[in-house]
């Protein structure tokens, strides 16, 4: 919210967003009672509806419509204004919102908080914890700033997304697995092996069933599960083989054991992105910065 602009807008363009009041009263951690409440009264001091109410969520009036792209601009405006003002001095301040993969938590999140704290003073970092796919959500709300997240290296990678490091996809399995014998093992050598994978739909299960298909592997699906912790837990149940990729290092636990997947390698990237959703203001460009510089050696460590 901006100091240049009534917070009760803010709630309006998040509300006509998102189709959902209670969508907004999320976004803001506010009761979705305060939303409706504060709606209602610039509606009142207009003399006009602003939204239409409805079993499925809001939808906006015609008034509404008229005055979203206005608002809109105006709320950037005043971000930017409010940047320059406390930036004038070249020193970057305000807070900027961070996810990291859960993994990436224990490599990354000490370097970057001591990093921040002696190059940025005035800038107050918040961290959060999500896979891969709800901090894209997040990013897409507008709930955070910056996330590191991990997609599939086929070129697709947006120009906003600042490509880290490449891993590879491993197999795990409880080490007395009989796959687990070896270093690595070939993609076609999965073919009617139980795996545990993501939902369908996911950037990974759609490039997985792509390749099986063209080399005419069988994937055995034996469950599906949508974290890495999670694919482990369920591996170290016996629920059959995982295919994730991380550093092990970190997400592999007691009884547990990797092999790299070959012919083909599959190569992920790990990404830093940035949010459209939010003001892009000098600290956050700051803290980009510092993760972009220290985290590549991170990783460059781990592989070592």
């Amino acid at each position: 919210m901006s100091v240049f602009l009534d917070d009760r807008w803010a709630i309006f363009v998040k509300a006509a967003e998102s189709g959902s009041f209670s969508r907004a009263a999320n976004f803001f951690n506010l009761p979705q009672s305060n939303v409706s409440r504060q709606i209602a009264q610039l509606e009142e001091e207009l003399g006009a509806r602003l939204f239409h109410r409805n079993g499925r969520g809001v939808s906006l009036s015609e008034v509404g419509q008229r005055l979203l792209p206005r608002l809109v601009d105006l709320s950037q405006q005043a971000d930017r204004l409010s940047d320059q003002i406390l930036t004038q001095g070249q020193m970057p301040i305000g807070e900027v919102r961070v996810g990291l993969l859960p993994w990436c938590v224990p490599l990354l999140a000490a370097p970057v908080f001591r990093a921040v704290r002696s190059q940025l003073p005035q800038v107050e970092l918040h961290f959060c914890e999500a896979p891969s796919s709800q901090l894209d959500e997040f990013l897409d709300e507008g709930r955070i700033d910056l996330a590191t997240l991990l997609q599939e290296h086929d070129g697709t990678t947006p120009a906003r997304n600042k490509e880290l490091t490449r891993i590879s996809l491993e197999l795990i399995g409880r080490t007395e697995a009989p796959l687990m014998d070896a270093a690595t093992i070939r993609f076609r050598d999965l073919d009617g092996v139980p795996l545990i994978v993501p939902s369908a739909g996911h950037p990974l299960r759609i490039s997985l069933a792509r390749l099986a298909k063209k080399l005419g592997v069988s994937l055995n699906i034996a469950a599906e599960a949508d974290s890495i912790r999670l694919q482990h837990e369920v591996c170290l149940g016996g629920g059959g083989y995982a295919l994730t990729s991380g550093f092990n290092k970190y997400v592999a636990m007691s009884g547990l054991s990797s092999s790299t997947v070959v012919e083909p390698k599959i190569l992920r990237s790990i990404v830093l992105a940035a949010t459209l959703r939010r003001p892009d203001t000098l600290a956050v460009r700051e803290v980009e910065r510092i993760i972009r510089e220290i985290a590549p050696d991170l990783f460059k460590e781990q592989r070592a």
